[in-house]
């Protein structure tokens, strides 16, 4: 019989392979490498990262700092540190007995400490994401002095993923998982529901990875062209007919450097959710 941090671990690995089925332009994936990096890299991270990030009991901070260290361990390289930040705490509240996934969440964000921003810090040091610089407050780069939820409510506006813990995961359960829902019903093949998810989120806003490498206007431009693909896929069109075009837009993204990773991340994070609400039982009623 398996543990619960077993089927916690199990629906990690299993969101981290599932988007990557997807053709998700600009993003690595199954049809194409990019960015100097191979879907068998996050392969290897997923299994990687599964074990810390549901490691019973642990804190939040040290899930996400273990996580980072074994993933570096296993391809030397940050291939994940934005799925690790968000799935930390949705391992974590799934490990509790709460009513549903959400309100154990909450529970688990509200109670992040000094210590929980010290050790997420040194993982997003080691992690050094494109983009990451220096900050007025809460520098990750010196030594916490607020709580991990205080240092990502601060980075809210600037980051997706801060964004997150400032909201109890709400684009993860007021459009994520709704989203999924829907895609699920329309397309019987899991991997153009998952590219469903994906082409959401970057249609919906702005990709905070591509803003921090580049700029707003680069990072609409991808958001506009993301919202034309969703609307051809939300109209039923042939999804052999659209592959070559999404496949093209791909190839053009990674040609010029530009990777939406936080839509990644975020697609990854509902997949997570997804999975253990439907095979947790303290979960399956979360939303």
């Amino acid at each position: 019989m398996t543990t619960r941090a077993e089927r916690i671990a199990a629906a990690f690995k299993w969101a981290c392979l599932a988007e990557l089925e997807a053709p998700k332009p600009g993003n690595v994936h199954v049809f194409a490498a990019g960015h100097r990096m191979t879907a068998d890299e996050f392969v290897r991270s997923a299994e990687a990262a599964a074990g810390p990030l549901t490691l019973q009991g642990a804190s939040v901070g040290a899930r996400i700092l273990r996580a980072v260290e074994e993933t570096f361990t296993a391809v030397g390289a940050n291939t994940n540190l934005g799925i690790v930040l968000l799935c930390a705490p949705l391992a974590a509240a799934a490990e509790a007995d709460a009513a549903d996934l959400r309100s154990s969440l909450a529970e688990i964000v509200h109670a992040l400490d000094i210590e929980d921003a010290n050790l997420a810090f040194r993982a997003i040091v080691q992690a050094a994401p494109a983009g990451l610089g220096h900050s007025a407050r809460h520098d990750v780069f010196a030594p916490a002095t607020v709580t991990l939820l205080q240092a990502m409510t601060e980075a809210a506006e600037r980051d997706r993923v801060a964004r997150q813990y400032a909201t109890n995961f709400a684009d993860i359960f007021d459009l994520g998982l709704p989203g999924l829902e829907a895609a699920s019903r329309q397309h019987a093949d899991a991997k153009w529901a998952t590219l469903m998810i994906y082409l959401g989120f970057l249609a919906e806003f702005p990709d905070s990875h591509i803003l921090r490498k580049f700029d707003a206007r680069t990072a609409d431009e991808v958001r506009q062209a993301a919202a034309k693909f969703r609307t051809s896929l939300q109209a039923a069109r042939p999804l052999a007919q659209l592959l070559p075009e999404l496949l093209a837009w791909d190839a053009a993204l990674k040609a010029g450097g530009i990777n939406p990773g936080t839509s990644a991340d975020l697609t990854v994070a509902t997949l997570f959710a997804h999975r253990l609400r439907t095979i947790l039982p303290s979960a399956r009623n979360s939303g």
